[in-house]
């Protein structure tokens, strides 16, 4: 379904409900959608959200989309939860890599969990015999320093654009070593939003904006985050300027 996230344009969700893993997920917009979208009777929210649930019929809607977009896949889930066997994510990419030759959608993939992805791929490399999917990206979330190793973890896939979406942003974050690497193709900043909203630092985003200038990587600023207001679209500044570049095929800023 067409999304309000700043930086795609589609949601794709064959999984849903999820399980917290670290502090960014503390107040997960998940949690607080849940509970209407299960008042509204929406399949796939019959239970709660900790219930992890597959849908199978929804598998194939990328391929009935003509026109190009960017999908998030799993918005309200993640893909290598421990919970989705390894034989659906494996149809996922199946489908996604037939609807981006079909189409040119390009799937941007979104884990906590980046060392499950890295399972998966080892024991499914096989069913790819050209390589990562070119237009299926792949990311991980790093809300501080703490968490960062998991793009070390990421660095061990071989997807061409790699990404961190740093959102909720919790503190103050240094990637110089994954982007002086080439591990970053595409930096993404986001404060928090929602009840009980932790406050996001202007100086900690400005600073991953010059880490990525430094390093010619792409960054988003998606939102400053917020209890009432995400100051989102144009009230995203950062120094007086809106940050919403991409990542082109190469890696390179669009």
């Amino acid at each position: 379904m067409p999304s309000s996230i700043e930086w795609t344009d589609e949601t794709w969700n064959p999984v849903t409900g999820c399980t917290r893993v670290s502090p960014g997920c503390d107040h997960c917009y998940m949690y607080a959608l849940y509970p209407r979208l299960k008042g509204m009777n929406v399949r796939g929210y019959e239970t709660g959200p900790d219930d992890v649930r597959l849908l199978p019929e929804r598998l194939h809607a990328p391929l009935t989309w003509k026109k190009p977009r960017r999908v998030f896949v799993n918005s309200m889930s993640d893909v290598f939860h421990p919970n989705v066997p390894f034989d659906f994510v494996l149809e996922m990419f199946l489908v996604m890599q037939e609807a981006a030759a079909r189409h040119g959608h390009i799937f941007q993939v979104l884990t906590k969990r980046p060392g499950r992805a890295v399972a998966w791929w080892q024991e499914h490399e096989r069913n790819f015999p050209d390589g990562w999917p070119a237009r299926i990206w792949m990311g991980t979330s790093v809300e501080s320093q703490k968490y960062a190793p998991r793009l070390t973890v990421l660095d061990r896939l071989p997807a061409p654009i790699r990404f961190v979406s740093a959102e909720p942003l919790l503190g103050r974050l240094d990637l110089t070593q994954w982007l002086e690497k080439g591990v970053l193709q595409w930096v993404i900043v986001g404060g928090e939003s929602g009840a009980g909203a932790r406050t996001m630092n202007l100086h900690w985003a400005q600073d991953l904006r010059d880490q990525s200038v430094r390093a010619n990587v792409a960054f988003f600023l998606k939102q400053l985050g917020g209890a009432r207001n995400k100051r989102s679209g144009e009230h995203a500044l950062l120094d007086g300027q809106l940050w919403q570049q991409y990542p082109n095929a190469k890696g390179e800023i669009e």
